[in-house]
């Protein structure tokens, strides 16, 4: 049986929630209940699909990446990103494409991103029964406007804002709220003022859980790690390693020795 959002709502202040990104049946399965949540995160789009943006990710493409995860747990708890213009045009756009992937892909929660901008999606979601988590702070989808990947939020008046927004998200009826990439302190006070779990990723250690990419933990880019990212393995570069050794034997005939 799946960890459930209210066993998740209890853990804040008391237990950590952990959580990863998890892309087909396999990684989740490799993960499903070792972490609390798994997330088919749209970054799907660049670690999987090879883009340079999280923004041409489909919500088709959400909704079959999220089935496969499903497929592959059964307990972890499982949150899919709505896609760039899945949710942004309109309410009835937003609550569609967060049915289907819990309908179709077996997402308990939906995540998407902003704040006041979203709010009306957010309440409306929310109201139809469909779990909500909020994303502030680096919001890869608004990567044109942002201008790029750094830490968002660093001066008194972005930060006040992003309270305020987070405020806004939570009094519409977000159940969790994702905090990418801000100051640590801010996240902190984030965190303090909202009844709502805060889930950290480059957001430091005063949230009520962290989260990272599978494939940033786990080494399988061996050229790329972000500056928030946790290495726990090197498996990029031990896969590269044990292919050659691979072929290295099918060359030496030793795969067909009796």
């Amino acid at each position: 049986m799946r960890t459930s959002l209210n066993a998740l709502r209890e853990m804040k202040g008391k237990t950590p929630i952990s959580a990863l990104t998890a892309y087909d049946a396999t990684q989740a399965a490799l993960l499903d209940g070792r972490v609390d949540m798994l997330l088919v995160g749209d970054s799907l789009s660049m670690v999987i699909q090879g883009n340079d943006s999280t923004l041409p990710v489909t919500l088709d493409e959400m909704v079959y990446h999220t089935r496969l995860v499903a497929r592959g747990s059964r307990k972890s708890f499982l949150v899919a990103d709505m896609p760039f213009l899945s949710y942004q045009p309109s309410v009835e756009d937003a609550v569609r494409g967060a049915g289907r992937l819990l309908k179709e892909g077996g997402a308990q929660m939906v995540k998407l991103e902003g704040g006041t901008p979203v709010a009306a999606q957010v309440r409306a979601l929310a109201g139809f029964g469909i779990p909500v988590m909020g994303h502030l702070g680096l919001t890869p989808q608004h990567i044109n406007a942002l201008g790029g990947y750094g830490k968002q939020a660093k001066d008194e008046l972005s930060a006040d804002l992003l309270l305020k927004e987070a405020q806004v998200l939570a009094d519409a009826g977000a159940s969790m709220l994702l905090l990418e990439n801000i100051p640590h302190d801010l996240a902190g006070r984030v965190s303090a003022s909202l009844t709502i779990p805060t889930i950290g990723i480059g957001a430091g250690p005063r949230c009520d859980g962290q989260i990272q990419v599978f494939h940033d933990v786990f080494g399988l880019i061996p050229d790329f790690q972000p500056r928030h990212a946790v290495r726990y393995m090197e498996g990029g570069r031990e896969i590269q390693e044990a292919a050659q050794r691979y072929a290295a034997d099918v060359r030496g005939g030793k795969l067909f020795s009796p």
